[in-house]
């Protein structure tokens, strides 16, 4: 099967379950009333991170990424899906999180992210599952945590069976002047 198609039945799959709750398996659902949440949980190291799922466009395999010259670390390139020019960013760099070894690089994704009306692509280890979680398990972050400015884009954490889930938010992990750095990338 080729990497096309791999991608295409992945991106199928993933559809279904955002859908339909079916991909094999259905999604992962937390016991309890109230208003869910749904959330595509990935990994970056031994770390398990969440989005919500409304935020997440689709998810592909790794594909070549131009360089950008002057451009800063953690931007890696840009990429060419379906025509449109998309920036990407290492989000294990954005997240100054120790870099991965190139022999594990096999589960490596990128989620493509609507992030404040601009298309962004971000790279990271594995995407695990798609979870529904109710909106009351979600706690703050801890003060200590988000009182840096560089750390507002965790607006939330999740207790699981499995430890914890750090839910990240995108349209805050970028800061106004990377923002623009990005936009001159995108339209460059």
């Amino acid at each position: 099967m080729s990497d096309l198609a791999k991608d295409v039945r992945f991106n199928i799959q993933l559809k279904e379950v955002i859908n339909m709750g079916q991909a094999g398996k259905k999604p992962k659902v937390v016991p309890e009333t109230g208003e869910l949440i749904q959330l595509v949980s990935f990994a970056i190291g031994k770390e398990q991170f969440g989005v919500d799922i409304l935020k997440v466009q689709e998810i592909i395999r790794m594909s070549p990424i131009t360089s950008i010259p002057n451009s800063p670390d953690f931007i890696e390139g840009i990429i060419n899906l379906r025509g449109h020019i998309i920036p990407v960013i290492d989000l294990r760099k954005r997240l100054k999180l120790n870099p991965l070894a190139e022999e594990d690089r096999s589960n490596t994704r990128v989620l493509i992210i609507n992030v404040q009306d601009r298309v962004t692509g971000f790279i990271v280890d594995a995407v695990s599952e798609v979870l529904k979680i109710p909106k009351s398990f979600i706690e703050p972050p801890p003060e200590i945590v988000v009182a840096g400015q560089k750390s507002q884009y965790i607006y939330g954490v999740c207790k699981l069976d499995e430890g914890l889930l750090i839910l990240l938010d995108f349209s805050k992990i970028l800061q106004v002047e990377e923002i623009e750095k990005l936009m001159e990338v995108q339209e460059g």
